[in-house]
Parts: structure tokens; sequence; C-alpha cells
């Protein structure tokens, strides 16, 4: 007789949600639930401990399948892009010759950016697309001035040359909202003006259907360094904006729809990135139904990442290769249409041969090896990443709200609403990086002591760069880095030690061994970061042989690394004995007062803000 077989893991009985949380509230003894396990998020929602399937019972868009209006689990199948490598023209032949290159080591995008200086005419791409079918690959022009007339050369190039225009697959960046955050004025003048040419760039590059020819810059607010939630709502409001303007001036939906491309800064949040390009569809394919075309097709949105710039370092620069990678993962897991992989150079030079290779290898490695191009929409059905879809769309959707009843992006962009709340999630994310709530590797943990900047090498990055243009007519978007406060304030210190003593530091771990190692590692790291040289030590028996060894030494200053409980003792021991230098508690002990009173002012721990910290040290040091 066959024995029935039984489902797998039908023995172990189901969980309920409350079984989970009355076994953590256990395990919490009385810890805050909210405070220990929530995650407030920088986008404005909170992220719970763990989800179920019953968390995805009101996500109507998780039936929906790839290819499928909303578009939220993604526009194809499989999940094919384009890796795109972008080239500088300032001469075409050259530029001609790289282009052929990098395709032929596995590009399939081209970015050519001009530089403003020359009109572009049919003649001059001839030139630099000589040898290049329509379907070689996916042509991108982007030039920010009215001068190079962009769509008007490619568009009689293309009828010119006799190309299949079924084949042609380009974009061509007009967007005079987004010139309007960076530079404070309409490049053409006025408002009107603007949106006149924008109509007429669509209506130019209308019998092309694969000429995108409107770019949605919401990159430009990631690199700012706005939010998530931010760069999604913004860059919707300002495609609503084009939808909007350019209905009313007689085109459809279809038309217009069809000619917008979309383009995201990619952060290293890897889930969050994913979630929000599938929200981004979702919200868009929403947006552009709402306007009743005729194809639900011209819904869907298409999508360009870059990985940003925000996180990314002078210092120890290569780890931005790590940076870039999972960037670059989570766009193509996300859905993107096309990924461009910052060179792990691009913060503070040109980028050489090397790092661009590397930067389309990286891309080359995901979808050669890894296979990240078999598999539709990958993240659907996990709980995490549903929910996180659904706060994106929730979050961002709110906002976009908010920007419309201002009168939409153009009047929040006046008002200085945009400006403002980008403004507010900067001064948040500063403080996240001095409190050391987050953490830049390389920058802010674990910094590489032996690697300094030449003084005057390159020094120029480390200032914001500044777009504004003489006659603004709205506060401009500036550039961020996150990194850079704390470059400039180890940069300083290259610079002193160029003409003087690199500032040496004592690590003087004393006592209980538990307390005193943790404290000397945190104290190592803490004081690295502004470059300076730290003496480790294992431990000393006493403060006597501690002090031996630090006489042998040229410290400036000296930390001590034990337990609350010994500072009382040991600290004044320590000071009375120093000959020289600044005495340093790493920790916040219950005696700070009283050892205040005996002179000793100078504590680092958890809660320190660590960059007035050093700067401060840098000052007590004449730097």
């Amino acid at each position: 007789m066959t024995e029935k077989k039984q489902p797998l893991f039908s023995e172990f009985p189901p969980v309920s949600t409350d079984d989970w949380e009355a076994k953590i509230l256990s395990d919490l003894k009385g810890r805050d639930y909210e405070r220990t396990l929530i995650w407030s998020t920088l986008e404005g929602f909170d992220v719970k401990p763990y989800y179920r399937s019953e968390n995805l019972d009101d996500k109507g868009y998780t039936d929906t399948l790839p290819g499928a209006f909303p578009f939220t689990r993604g526009a194809r199948i499989p999940n094919d892009w384009l890796i795109r490598q972008d080239i500088f023209v300032q001469d075409f032949k050259e530029a001609n010759i790289k282009a052929s290159e990098v395709l032929d080591q596995g590009a399939t995008s081209l970015g050519f950016y001009f530089d403003c200086t020359t009109a572009i005419q049919r003649e001059h791409l001839a030139v630099l697309l000589d040898g290049f079918a329509p379907d070689t690959c996916e042509f991108n022009f982007v030039c920010p001035c009215r001068k190079c007339h962009c769509i008007d050369a490619f568009t009689e190039f293309v009828y010119h040359r006799g190309w299949d225009i079924r084949q042609v697959h380009a974009s061509s960046a007009v967007d005079p909202l987004a010139l309007l955050a960076l530079k404070g004025k309409f490049e053409e003048g006025s408002e009107e003006a603007a949106f006149t040419r924008v109509k007429e760039r669509v209506e130019k590059a209308a019998g092309i259907p694969g000429y995108r020819v409107i770019g949605v810059h919401g990159k430009f607010f990631g690199n700012s360094g706005s939010s998530l939630v931010q760069e999604l709502a913004f860059s919707l409001a300002q495609g609503t904006e084009y939808l909007i303007r350019l209905t009313d001036a007689g085109l459809k939906i279809e038309e217009i729809a069809r000619k917008i491309k979309f383009n995201f800064s990619i952060s290293g949040n890897y889930f969050f990135e994913i979630a929000r390009l599938r929200a981004a569809r979702y919200l868009w394919a929403k947006i552009v139904e709402s306007f009743h075309p005729k194809n639900t097709e011209a819904a869907r949105m298409v999508v360009h990442c870059e990985t940003g710039t925000t996180n990314k370092t002078l210092y120890d620069p290569y780890v931005n290769l790590l940076r870039t990678q999972t960037e670059a993962m989570s766009a193509i897991l996300g859905g993107a249409d096309s990924v461009f992989v910052q060179p792990f150079d691009e913060v503070f030079r040109n980028p050489r041969d090397f790092s661009e290779r590397l930067a389309r290898n990286q891309q080359i490695l995901l979808k050669e090896e890894a296979h990240f191009d078999k598999t539709a929409d990958p993240g659907a059905g996990s709980y995490y990443i549903e929910n996180l879809t659904d706060a994106f769309i929730r979050e961002a959707w709110n906002l976009f709200l908010t920007i419309q009843d201002q009168g939409g992006f153009l009047m929040a962009l006046r008002n200085g609403f945009v400006q403002g709340e980008i403004k507010r999630i900067v001064s948040e994310r500063d403080k996240t990086y001095a409190f050391r709530k987050e953490h830049l590797l390389g920058i802010t943990r674990f910094p590489n002591c032996s690697e300094h900047l030449e003084p005057g090498m390159d020094s120029s990055v480390l200032a914001p760069r500044d777009f504004t243009e003489e006659g603004a007519e709205v506060e401009t978007l500036k550039p961020y880095r996150a990194a850079r406060a704390f470059e400039e304030l180890r940069y300083k210190t290259d610079v002193y030690a160029k003409k003087n003593k690199r500032p040496e530091v004592f690590i003087m771990p004393l006592g209980n061994l538990t307390m005193r190692k943790a404290r000397a590692q945190f104290s190592a790291d803490f004081f690295a970061v502004a470059g300076f040289k730290v003496i480790d030590n294992i431990g000393f028996q006493s403060v006597e042989d501690g002090m031996k060894a630090l006489r042998k030494t040229k410290a400036d200053i000296i930390v001590v690394c034990s337990s609350d409980e010994e500072y009382a003792t040991l600290a004044p021991v320590i000071a009375e004995k120093m000959d020289s230098g600044i005495l340093v508690i790493a920790g916040n002990p219950a005696c700070r007062h009283e050892l205040e009173e005996k002179g000793i002012k100078n504590f680092i721990h958890m809660r320190s803000n660590i960059l007035e910290e050093l700067r401060k040290y840098q000052e007590l040091l004449k730097m």
C-alpha cells in the first residue's frame, strides 16, 4: 500500500503574528519595542522588524505581471537592460573612435555630452556616428544649452542617412525645468519660450517613435542630497508639469508621454532603491492614465539610472567601486532600462580609461556571469520589498499632492518649497554622519591612515560646485557629497603635516580589559578620521608604564581608555604626570563633572559630534 505523502513542514504548527509579537516582547525584557526595533527612515516612513504574507493583502499591484500596466513589476521580459557609457565630445572624430571602442568592450548605450561651444549640425553627427547602424546601440545626446540643436541635427541625420526609424532608439535631454533648478533662470529667457521650445522639439521628433526628447532629471535632486522619496516625488511633479503644459498647448497625451525619459540617481540604500523604481513606474502609470491615453503602453515609464555622487569619496577612492557595484545591482533588480556606472575616480578627476573599463565591467559581470538579465522583477513576492514599494508609493504620492496643491512643480520651485525640503534632509544627513549613526567607509569609519592628499593637488574638488548664473530668479540646487566636510578636515591635516609634524595621538588603555579595549578601538578610529597619526597600544599594567611609553613619543594628544569607575582615580593622576599634550578621556563617565573641576575638559564618546570635536582639536593644535 502506497504511503500517503504529507505536505512539507506539515508537522510544524502555524505561528500567528500574535505569537511572534509575544515572543519578541519576551526577548526584549522590558525594552521599548518602538525605539528598539522600529526603524524611522529619512524617507518619512517606519520600517518594521519583520513582515509576513498578511502584509501583502491590500497590495493590489502584486497580482499583475511584468510588462503589464501599471508596470510595477517591470516593463520587460526578461529583465535585459542597456549598459551605458558616457563620452564627453570635444573632437567629433576622436569621440567616434572612442565610441566604437567602448561598444566593442560591452557597452550597448552611448551618452554624448557636448561642451556647448558648437551648434551641432547634421555634418557633425555624420562624423560622430560614422560607421554606426541604427540598431548598433542607443544614442543619447546631452547639451544643457540652446546652441547645440541636437534634436534638429539628429532628426535630419536619421532621414538623410536613410535609417529605419523603427530601429532607432535615442534620447535628447531637453529639460528647462531642471536647468532652472540648477542655474536659477530659463535658458530660453522666459517660461513661455521654454515650454514653446519643448513643444517644438516633441513635434520635430514625432516621426521617430523611439526618440525621447524630454528628460526629467531626478538625479539633480538626488545629487543635491534629497531623500529617495523627494527625488521621486519631485520628478513625478516635473514630468506632470510637462504633461499639463504640452496638452494645454494642443499635443496629445500619447505624443508627450512617449517622448519622456526619466533620469534617476541611485544611492547605496540597496532594498530601498529596488522598491523606489517599482513605485516610480506605478505612480507614473497612474498619472499618465489620468490623462486618458488611448493605449496604456504610453504610461510605461522609461528610466535611466546613474550611480549617485552623494556617498562618493576622494580618500580611499577604490571603495567607490564597492558602492557603485551595489548601486548598479539595485538599479538593475529594480528594472532600470539603462544604467551608467560612474567611474570610481569621477568625483575628483576626469576618469581614466582604466576606471571607465572597470565601471563597464561591473555591469557586464552582472549580466554575463550573475545573469541579472534573465529574471524579471526578482524582488516580487518579497514581503519586505513589496511593503517598501507600497511605502514609497504612499509617501511619494503625498508629497506629489503637496506640490500640486502649490500650483505644480514650477510654482513649488519658485516658492522655495523644493529647495527647502532638500535642505532639511541634507541637514539631517549631516547629523547622521557627524554623530556616526551612518558611516562612509574609509572616511568616517576605518580610514586608511597611510593615504594622504598632496597639498594643492586636486584640492579644488573639495569646494562645492555652484551652477547658479547671474540674474537667477530662483534659489538653485547645490551638489552635495556627505564626505566633503570630513575630507576638508583631513585635507587640513595633510596640508599642516607637509610643513610640520603630523599630529600624533597616543592611546593609553588602562584597567578593565573589556572597556579599555573597546574604547581604545573607538578612539583610534575617532582621531584617524582627521588624518592624525594614531599610536595604538594593547594596554598598560599601570599609569607608570603608560607614562613611560608616552615619554618615548612626541604625542600631541593622549587618550585615556578605561572604565567609567576607574576614571575618577586614573585621570587626575595622569593629568598631574603629563608635561605637555592634550588629555582626552574616552567616554562620558558619571564623574565627568568632578574631573572637569580638576581641569580635565576633553571627552569623546558615542554621542560626540565627531566633526565639531575634531575641528576643536585642530584649533587646539593651532593647525
